[in-house]
């Protein structure tokens, strides 16, 4: 597998935005922990079309004129990680759901560790929506990006969105 990559500035610091063919692969934090997402070699492009279609998504989104992403993503993990990621995919932008509500929806209810480590594990970052996902208090927990990014993301999607 080839991975194309391009790498740019955000509220969040440095993302890199990773393509496998013509799909969306992975959001990279700057200070990515190694091994959180298996990737192979990649080659920068900052012309590839999915890379460009995602920063200029991205930022609309951090400048809160987008919700929801349009986007060809491709996902590498196992069938209980996609699923989770799948289920990431349906938490709408300004709302929050836990690890245990997320274990019901992917009908395993007592699988809440598992979740977490599935969605620790989530490779494309903001557009898939794991920053949503909080403990069962509402307090906010672990995150790839850390947690006070974690935090400006949903204190972004607070706030109305702007025309």
């Amino acid at each position: 597998m080839s991975y194309t990559c391009k790498t740019i500035a955000s509220p969040v610091g440095e993302l890199t935005l990773v393509a496998q063919g013509s799909a969306l692969a992975a959001i990279l934090w700057e200070n990515e922990r190694p091994g959180r997402v298996r990737m192979g070699p990649m080659v920068e492009d900052a012309q590839h079309p999915v890379l460009i279609a995602t920063e200029r998504q991205l930022a609309e989104y951090f400048a809160g004129r987008r919700e929801h992403f349009d986007l060809p993503l491709t996902f590498s993990g196992t069938t209980f990680q996609k699923q989770v990621w799948a289920a990431l995919l349906t938490i709408p932008y300004g709302q929050t759901r836990s690890y245990r509500d997320i274990a019901i929806q992917v009908g395993r209810p007592k699988a809440v560790r598992a979740i977490g480590a599935a969605n620790g594990r989530n490779p494309i970052s903001i557009v898939t929506p794991c920053h949503r996902v909080v403990g069962s208090s509402g307090d906010l927990t672990g995150f790839a990006g850390g947690l006070q990014a974690k935090a400006l993301l949903l204190k972004l999607e607070y706030r109305a969105p702007m025309p």
